[in-house]
């Protein structure tokens, strides 16, 4: 009943998982079922009474169930410091059942949809084209004429009176050593002003009051960082359908991450930086607001931190989202409300297609060929005139297919060399299992290990 590994027993045994298959079985004749377990959430594909009324009471008995459920395998899962585990089970009428654990592993993650894994990383460490990408030089660029650490100086000192010491220079020279390059002289300024908060509490209170003047809360000194690519985090299947795009007139680059995105306060789950690589039309030191939904781009702020404390004052700005990289030509998508037709997708800026559902028969994917940006293709099950096409298509570094188009690839030995990562179509609810075999089946093609399972008969 184990693996190898050194999971305890307890996540591995029938009486673990006893309440959750009673509760899927529910009933019902022999069938199977899926789903995924963490230790603070699970989904275990059960159909739930609607809101609002009349069906609330249903769907809160219902939901109290399914925690009562799980509960044995969340404190199973804590005790053996595993984060989460999908499962597949296969429930007879007679009581019996068949339990498939499919767990996380290095080169794949299961939860975000169910017992379907996410991205299949074929090479260990790759990232999706936008997050290896840096900022454009602009070598023209300064600071706005908002901008004045003397303005700002005195702006704080009047509106927060009496707030405290400040950071001193040492402070704020040692913060621009962790941070490899020195703090922005209206960032510094601000520090030396409001930054006084050397314990919890009176980091909670300068922030707090400083928020009506920002418009944020400030972060500790210690605190603020570089939103470079790596800090903003995302899984393939998301980061590879994303693209940058700054065009000439863009303001503020649109990358997933900056080495000159300083980030200093945060407003409703999103942070808000000092920009020190802005777009062609942008300024030095401009304040821009990284969405916590987005997994790319910027919006513009402000001009400058003095600009940002006379906004918040009462002047409001209108500005567009700017770099989030979903406009045709460079991300393009084929489906019953976008384009009519592959062929109409086709520029030479192309880097990414997605292939939805639509009317008609499937398309030829000949027009792509020699394409010299085309990185990412997504196609729904069923849109591939011929599969095999794929193959001629010959700088892509993420795929994502159905089943039987990997099915065609595969037994064809034609597997594009160039990908680096690699998903599963779920658009119709495939067996789990035959996707979990057709994981292995990409892992083992690349070397890597394929995905860990345990089977639990009783």
């Amino acid at each position: 009943m184990t693996d190898g590994t050194s999971r305890p027993l307890a996540l591995e045994a029938l009486a673990t998982w006893e309440p959750v298959l009673r509760l899927l079985r529910d009933g019902s004749s022999s069938t199977r079922r899926s789903g995924h377990v963490a230790r603070h959430s699970w989904s275990l594909g059960l159909r739930r009474p609607p809101l609002p009324r009349p069906g609330g009471a249903a769907r809160s008995e219902r939901i109290r169930a399914e925690a009562e459920a799980v509960e044995p395998v969340r404190s199973a899962l804590a005790e053996a410091g595993v984060d989460g585990v999908s499962f597949v089970a296969d429930l007879a009428e007679n009581g019996s059942a068949v339990l498939h654990l499919l767990w996380p592993g290095p080169g794949v993650a299961y939860g975000t949809t169910g017992a379907y894994p996410g991205a299949v990383v074929l090479v260990e460490g790759a990232l999706p084209e936008p997050w290896r990408r840096l900022p454009d030089p602009v070598p023209g660029a300064v600071a706005a004429p908002s901008a004045s650490p003397v303005a700002l100086e005195r702006m704080l000192r009047e509106r927060l009176p009496g707030v405290g010491a400040g950071t001193t220079e040492s402070e704020v020279a040692a913060a621009g050593a962790r941070l490899g390059r020195p703090l922005p002289a209206e960032l510094a300024v601000l520090y030396r002003v409001i930054g006084a908060a050397r314990d919890g509490d009176t980091a909670r209170r300068v922030a707090e009051r400083a928020e009506p003047v920002l418009g944020c809360a400030l972060l500790p000194l210690d605190a603020v960082y570089v939103a470079d690519a790596a800090a903003r985090e995302v899984g393939w299947e998301w980061g590879a359908t994303a693209a940058v795009v700054t065009g000439p007139g863009a303001r503020v680059q649109g990358l997933a991450g900056s080495p000159g995105w300083i980030v200093f306060g945060e407003a409703d789950g999103d942070r808000l930086a000092v920009d020190l690589t802005p777009g062609p039309r942008g300024h030095l030191g401009q304040i821009v607001r990284l969405d916590h939904e987005q997994v790319i781009g910027a919006e513009l702020v402000a001009d400058s931190l003095t600009d940002l404390t006379d906004l918040v004052a009462g002047r409001h700005r209108e500005e567009g989202r700017a770099g989030r990289g979903d406009w045709s030509p460079v991300v393009a998508r084929v489906n019953a409300k976008g384009l009519p037709h592959v062929e109409a997708a086709v520029d030479p800026a192309l880097e990414v297609l997605t292939i939805g559902v639509r009317e008609g028969a499937p398309m030829s994917l000949a027009a792509l060929v020699g394409l010299p940006r085309l990185r990412t293709l997504t196609a729904y099950p069923g849109t591939l005139a011929d599969p095999l096409e794929v193959g001629r298509l010959t700088g892509l570094e993420f795929l994502r297919l159905g089943v039987e188009e990997w099915r065609v690839l595969l037994d064809a030995g034609a597997v594009p060399p160039t990908l680096v990562a690699a998903a599963v179509e779920t658009h119709g609810a495939p067996d789990p299992l035959a996707v979990a075999a057709l994981t292995d089946a990409l892992l083992t093609l690349r070397g890597r290990p394929p995905v860990r399972r345990t089977v639990i008969e009783g």
